[in-house]
């Protein structure tokens, strides 16, 4: 077997997120965007001495579970993998996944509890970044999702199911502006453009909503005519937020140099357990607030009591899971990279009339350096990543009775547990909650002791 090769297979096994396995001519072949049960043709584009990848060409054959998708731009779209897998299948492959991942490192006996199911199946989603572009070379302004396996090209999605009414709406008005005036969308390539993205938060509980949207410095906005647009779109939340933002920066993430509020403040919030929470533009708050609750709730649950416990929240965001966690501690500190997030954690923290929490701006690596306090708890919560591995050993090093680290990717919480097992604590229980409802992803929370 060799590079180019078609072959056609049938899918073994999946390997998290996304890759199906099977074996082909005493190689492990694997196939992103592949199901086990599938019959698939693909091309080999690379080949070592005991595996290769391949690039699915097409599906011949269905696995017999397999259903009609829901959404009109599954095939094209590469944002939710899932679709055709009833939703009992895709809890059983994500806890199948969390579980062979971690029992590659874990030798003691644990609890691994069953997952959690999101409240929500479709429609769940609380904030969106749409992409200007085209389909096709050339073609048509288009605002959506990037195609599957595709850096250029976006999809657009106007029926996207896993958002509301009220998103699907916004894209499709504000769409149908921007053809209407001939802006161009920023090329990758060359650099040249006005439109890169359009972000939208929507608050589950209260309705409020937030669309920032993000373009160059090469052209300019009609403001007061953008916010008329908006305004006038038939909305069953209540626009709160209308921003212009101005990045030129080359990386392909939603981001700003600068930003300008044309109608509102930069803020909507959002109610979880009880507590109130103001998120802005690029603030990090979970993407499925209803699944939120179901997480930190069982972050709760496995705590326990806090009653005259200090808590550190490191990686904090807005700071959701150390207030939540706050009415009964003595101390909570949080530590978040995001200066915009940490000031919306500490406004969170009057709004919820909390006196023992502070959170502070900064990178975890060097202001934990700055804490005086011994914890009797850490609770981490990092990037997809995981932990800076410089950080780990200072984090560890506080001795804590208790972590509870919960990981949005369980590879990379594979490789920090090590450093955990290394230095006296034990995993004794572990379960995942699924935020992602039609995608491979999936939160798990692992509470950690003390031997």
């Amino acid at each position: 077997m060799k590079k180019n090769d078609i072959i056609e297979v049938a899918i073994n096994d999946l390997e998290f997120p996304n890759k199906g396995t099977t074996n082909f001519e005493n190689k492990k072949i694997r196939i992103k965007n592949t199901l086990p049960g599938q019959k698939v043709r693909a091309k080999v584009v690379r080949s070592r001495k005991e595996s290769a990848d391949a690039r699915l060409i097409e599906v011949i054959e269905n696995a017999y579970y397999e259903k009609e998708p829901f959404c009109e731009h599954f095939y094209l779209c590469g944002g939710c993998t899932y679709q055709t897998v009833p939703y009992k299948n895709q809890l059983e492959i994500k806890e199948k996944q969390v579980k062979n991942i971690l029992d590659e490192i874990l030798t003691e006996n644990y609890e691994f509890l069953p997952i959690v199911p999101s409240p929500k199946k479709t429609e769940y989603r609380n904030k969106m970044e749409f992409s200007f572009g085209d389909e096709i070379k050339d073609g048509p302004l288009v605002l959506g999702m990037h195609k599957r396996n595709s850096f250029h090209s976006i999809v657009n999605t106007h029926g996207c199911e896993i958002v509301d009414e009220d998103f699907r709406r916004i894209l499709c008005h504000i769409l149908e502006y921007f053809l209407g005036n001939s802006q161009t969308y920023y090329h990758k390539t060359t650099n040249i453009g006005f439109l890169r993205y359009l972000l939208v938060r929507k608050a589950e509980k209260t309705g409020e909503i937030l669309i920032n949207l993000i373009t160059t410095s090469q052209s300019t906005l009609n403001e007061k005519e953008f916010v008329d647009l908006i305004l006038n779109i038939d909305l069953q939340g209540k626009v709160k937020c209308i921003a212009h933002s101005i990045f030129d920066g080359v990386a392909d993430a939603a981001k700003a140099d600068t930003m300008k509020v044309l109608y509102g403040e930069d803020r909507i919030t959002e109610e979880l357990l009880g507590l109130k929470f103001n998120i802005s533009s690029f603030s990090f708050f979970q993407t499925n607030s209803l699944g939120a609750e179901k997480l930190y709730s069982i972050v709760r649950d496995f705590i326990g009591n806090t009653k005259d416990k200090v808590i550190f929240d490191l990686y904090s965001g807005t700071g959701t899971i150390g207030q939540i966690l706050a009415p009964a501690a003595k101390k909570v500190i949080g530590i978040e990279i995001v200066e915009e997030a940490v000031k919306k954690a500490n406004e969170n923290v009057k709004l919820n009339n909390l006196t023992n929490c502070i959170f502070i701006a900064g990178d975890v690596l060097k202001k934990i350096d700055e804490l005086n306090d011994k914890p009797d708890i850490i609770v981490l919560d990092p990037p997809r990543e995981g932990i800076h591995p410089k950080a780990i050993q200072k984090i560890i090093d506080y001795k804590p009775e208790t972590f509870i680290y919960i990981s949005c990717k369980p590879t990379s919480l594979k490789n920090d547990l090590p450093v955990f097992l290394d230095n006296g604590y034990k995993v004794s229980k572990v379960q995942c909650v699924d935020m992602f409802p039609q995608t491979p992803h999936v939160e798990t929370i692992c509470l950690m002791s003390k031997k």
